[in-house]
């Protein structure tokens, strides 16, 4: 098993990936089906562009015939699927492109594995699939109760691709992680979006009380035990991975401002938004058991991240003057947008 397929692959997780498999396993073949929608960047691969053991397709994961070729010409031995609509609030503005990539997506590719004998597929996905968790952890026995269009897509490809195990025996993994940050992260999520703003001056919008609670995952951690999944988990089985700590997103936007020396001023409080989960946490004790650990305490890793966003300011700035300007105005007004940098 090392020609993988990674769908998603230009994505923030998906990208990491791909560097984090390249540089680990000097005889992996890896690649990257992405279908470079506004998320999905080559900027993020750039620097492995000219790998002679990487590849890129442009291609939707709903488009089957492409799936299918793609995977006979390249004589694909496992599937990583990271190809998803991802953001909460974009599902709530429009719901139906979550179901067609996240749940139709999953089919046809899950499709593709059952007719071309693939010997492991991985799901990537999430724990806002369990919806809000008033007390102590969800385990991945706990029934799912998806709060937005978002959550309710990722839980439908989930069960979509158990089923599969069960009624085909595919090789099959379900992974649910906590909220990553890192490099190359689009900046609508709230620590990319906070530190930028928070280096232009500009307010950083946070809903409600902002004592919603977050356990934040470094990216890196999340790429090491989804590899530990892709070669070492049971087939059929469900995956939780976080580091079993909380933070509410007040605490998380404080540490930004302090770290770079910006006054408490620039919080400004927004209306909350519709199905905003209140806690998030997760047993993962099934991960661990396999011997995987995070190695980066959270703040360790805030600050590496906020290191990269000031000294990576193209590849975000040219985000936020463009497309991206339109979305954040529809979700947080105009009030937010009346100083440069946004």
């Amino acid at each position: 098993m090392n020609r993988f397929l990674i769908t998603g692959g230009a994505g923030f997780i998906g990208s990491n990936f791909v560097r984090y498999i390249l540089n680990k396993y000097p005889d992996y073949q890896v690649v990257v089906y992405d279908k470079l929608t506004y998320a999905g960047r080559l900027e993020n691969l750039q620097d492995v562009a000219d790998h002679p053991r990487y590849s890129f397709i442009r291609g939707d994961i709903c488009d089957a015939r492409l799936v299918d070729k793609v995977i006979q010409e390249h004589r694909i031995d496992a599937v990583v699927n990271f190809a998803a609509e991802t953001h909460v609030d974009r599902s709530i503005l429009n719901p139906g492109s979550f179901i067609q990539t996240d749940v139709y997506g999953t089919y046809v590719l899950l499709e593709a594995v059952r007719r071309f004998g693939i010997e492991r597929y991985v799901q990537v996905g999430t724990d806002e699939v369990y919806g809000s968790c008033p007390e102590g952890s969800f385990s991945e026995a706990d029934r799912l109760s998806p709060s937005s269009p978002y959550s309710a897509s990722k839980a439908g490809a989930d069960l979509l691709a158990l089923s599969y195990f069960v009624t085909w025996g595919l090789p099959v993994v379900v992974t649910r992680s906590s909220n990553n940050f890192g490099p190359f992260q689009y900046p609508e999520k709230l620590i990319p979006l906070f530190i930028t703003n928070a280096i232009d001056g500009q307010p950083l919008p946070l809903y409600g009380d902002g004592l919603n609670v977050r356990d934040w995952l470094y990216v890196l951690d999340n790429c090491e035990a989804l590899d530990l999944v892709l070669h070492r988990g049971q087939m059929g089985e469900i995956y939780n991975i976080g580091t079993g700590g909380g933070r509410t997103n007040l605490e998380v936007t404080e540490l930004i401002l302090r770290t770079l020396n910006r006054p408490r001023s620039l919080i400004q409080f927004v209306k909350d938004r519709p199905g905003h989960d209140r806690r998030y946490s997760l047993d993962c004790s099934k991960i661990r058991s396999l011997g995987w650990r995070p190695r980066y305490e959270f703040e360790t890793a805030l600050e590496e991240t906020i290191r990269w966003y000031q000294g990576n300011q193209e590849w975000w700035r040219k985000i936020k003057s463009g497309e991206f300007r339109r979305y954040y105005e529809k979700q947080y007004g105009s009030a937010l947008t009346d100083r440069e940098g946004i």
